[in-house]
């Protein structure tokens, strides 16, 4: 791998897919004057100041950084970055970390709106007692390996997740799964029942009043499988669809080539929506349990 002043660039321990990028100290320091001159309010109502501080960011490497990162999330071989600071310090605050993500997040592409939220990122908390309608906050439930924006119109190309703060937790860590190396793709992918339409709505917490329709698997522009697709919002039409579904559900979650990893605090885990499926284990039971996550999520830059 290319050599890259300022940070250090590594395979991830269980995946050669995925490649870890850690920011030296020195990129760390750099930061915190540009970033300090935008408040949170300021990137969510002022959407070019996201940019800036982007651009802050790749300054930092002589624009490399952006490249590295395209190269990766782009390339079906890869698709899957985990970036974060090396040392986690005293000026890594959480407000840091919502502007690092985004301008991690605005080096790649344009985020989208995030209607459970109300902008462009959304940040929720993991606790032990949860009253959602959501698997996202439930604990101790397994979280199954899904896509994101299976029930929004926009276009998602792409899933950053931050983690910003833990105390307390026990398991919860965060399950892959490239396509290509799941050993059920051919069968599920072949079956005509994927390629029809299935409509697609989402839970109240959502705050999308609309429903969409779109097959669970297309072909990429090298007729490889793509996939959207997660377990609690399809609608089956039909007996057909929901048997379907059921042996998809059953096929991901009993891979033997997940890759488990557990993100560390101040850690990005940046995957291409197409062909990475994400989930979460569960947690060991705690009441004093607390993980705060960001998501962005968003399209490619259109050059």
């Amino acid at each position: 791998m290319d050599k890259i002043s300022g940070l250090t660039i590594s395979e991830h321990n269980n995946s050669k897919r995925i490649i870890n990028i850690d920011l030296e100290n020195e990129i760390i320091d750099k930061l915190i004057f540009p970033f300090n001159k935008f408040d949170l309010t300021a990137l969510e109502l002022k959407p070019f100041t996201r940019f800036t501080i982007a651009k802050s960011l790749d300054d930092l490497t002589n624009n490399k950084l952006s490249k590295l990162m395209n190269s990766i999330i782009r390339d079906r071989s890869t698709g899957c970055f985990v970036i974060g600071p090396k040392n986690i310090t005293a000026k890594i605050n959480d407000k840091f970390l919502v502007k690092l993500s985004t301008a991690i997040a605005h080096l790649i592409g344009t985020p989208n709106h995030d209607s459970m939220a109300g902008k462009y990122y959304a940040r929720f908390v993991v606790k032990h007692e949860d009253k959602s309608d959501s698997y996202l906050r439930k604990a101790y439930k397994n979280m199954d390996l899904h896509t994101d924006g299976t029930y929004v119109k926009e276009v998602t190309d792409w899933l950053l997740m931050s983690k910003i703060d833990e105390q307390n937790a026990e398991g919860g860590e965060t399950a892959m799964l490239h396509l290509d190396d799941w050993e059920h793709c051919d069968d599920l992918y072949n079956d005509p029942v994927g390629k029809q339409n299935f409509v697609w709505g989402s839970p109240k917490s959502k705050n999308v009043d609309y429903k969409v329709e779109h097959p669970v698997f297309s072909s990429d522009e090298n007729g490889k499988p793509n996939i959207s697709y997660i377990d609690q919002f399809p609608e089956p039409k039909n007996m057909e669809q929901g048997n379907f579904l059921q042996r998809l559900s059953d096929a991901l979650e009993e891979s033997k080539n997940k890759t488990i990893t557990k993100l560390p605090v101040g850690s990005s885990i940046i995957a291409n929506n197409y062909f990475w499926l994400h989930g979460r284990k569960p947690f060991k039971e705690n009441e004093e349990l607390s993980r705060e996550l960001l998501r962005i999520r968003g399209s490619f830059f259109i050059n």
